[in-house]
This record gives C-alpha cells, structure tokens and sequence, in this order.
C-alpha cells in the first residue's frame, strides 16, 4: 500500500498515445496542458496501435502516479483498448489510492 504523504503537493501526470507516425500528438498536448498536466509529466508514445500491449508511455505513466496524484488521459481509448483493459487499469489505480480522469 502507498503511503499518502499530506506534505506532498499532488501532481498530475498524464498518458497520451498516437496509432501512427502521421497522426498529430500536438492536440493531446494541448488538452493536456489545457487540463494544467506539465510538460514534464507528459508520457507519450507514437506508433503504438491499441493493438499492440507492449507500450512503454502507460507503463511509465502509471509508476510515476503516487497517492494523491491524479492520471489525466484526454481519452480513455488513448489509455485502455477495451473496456477489459480499462478495468484492469482502474482496479489497479483503486487499489493503489489513485484517481483518473
């Protein structure tokens, strides 16, 4: 169980995904920075189709979320390719104390 520190700012930390080279990431970082997420606490990958499990962005994302903090994805299907997969991810940041949205 993650321990909730009060005296640590909580952060938001974000994932964001594009199926293919030509699509443009600049409008997930957008809505991103709109939402107020940090440039720096931006995870993303390119080329990665909803297809393929083996993507580092949500993986990095997710160890870097701590209690507190909140995972801000622009859309779930960027983050989840099923709703199976989204389950898994929310029971995950449940069970850890964390929040999405």
């Amino acid at each position: 169980m993650i321990h909730y520190d009060p005296g640590v700012t909580a952060i938001l930390i974000s994932y964001a995904r594009c199926s293919t080279d030509k699509q443009d990431m600049e409008a997930n970082r957008q809505i991103l920075h709109e939402l107020g997420v940090p440039v720096d606490q931006i995870y993303l990958d390119r080329a990665y189709s909803g297809t393929n499990r083996a993507r580092p962005g949500p993986d990095h994302a997710l160890a870097a979320v701590r209690a507190g903090d909140t995972l801000v994805v622009p859309k779930l299907d960027r983050l989840a390719r099923s709703d199976a997969e989204a389950r898994d991810i929310g029971d995950t940041l449940t069970a850890r104390q964390l929040t999405c949205c």
